[in-house]
This record gives C-alpha cells, structure tokens and sequence, in this order.
C-alpha cells in the first residue's frame, strides 16, 4: 500500500495523446480538465478542418453533459449543438457542428 506521501508527491502525469478525428470521450478526463479541454480541442479540429464533433460525456447524472454544453453554447466557433440521436449515444454523447468560416 502506498503511503500518503507517496500519492500526494508522485511525479506529474505524461500528456494524454487524443485523435483528432471528431469524437472526444471524456470518461477518462478530471472534470477540472473539460473547460480547456473542449477548447484546445475544438481547435485543432478546425485546424484540421473537421466541422462535425461528437463530445462523449457519458450518461451518468447529466452533471458533465450540462458542463459541456454550457462550455459549447458560449464557445464562439460552435454554430449549434444537440444530443446525440440513439446510434450515436443518445443523451451521453453532444453533436457539434462548427463554423465553417
């Protein structure tokens, strides 16, 4: 068992690599992390050009999914969002579509 030094001091975790492919899954994000998160990464979709997102927030007691899109109504680069239709997550997942311009 680690002592409790050892966990308040272990050393700072590696960057996280994420595709960037238009589908972000927080499951595995801290909630802190979601703000800076759906930024750096909306960016670079438009950097690369792809307009259509899809945002995995999971199910769970809605806390997360009304975080994201709170973050993404007030994003400016998002022209609409919505709940994702059944095939794509129903309500654990948010579709956003970029502006183009």
């Amino acid at each position: 068992m680690r002592s409790f030094w050892q966990k308040k001091h272990r050393p700072p975790l590696e960057p996280i690599e994420i595709p960037i492919d238009g589908i972000l899954d927080l499951h595995t994000f801290n909630p802190k992390e979601v703000k800076p998160l759906l930024y750096d990464y909306i960016n670079a979709c438009r950097e690369k050009r792809i307009f259509s997102l899809r945002i995995i927030h999971g199910k769970g007691t809605g806390v997360l999914k009304k975080r994201v899109q709170k973050i993404i109504e007030a994003h400016p680069d998002v022209d609409f969002f919505s709940d994702a239709p059944h095939d794509a997550g129903g309500w654990g997942a948010t579709l956003v579509e970029l502006k183009k311009s």
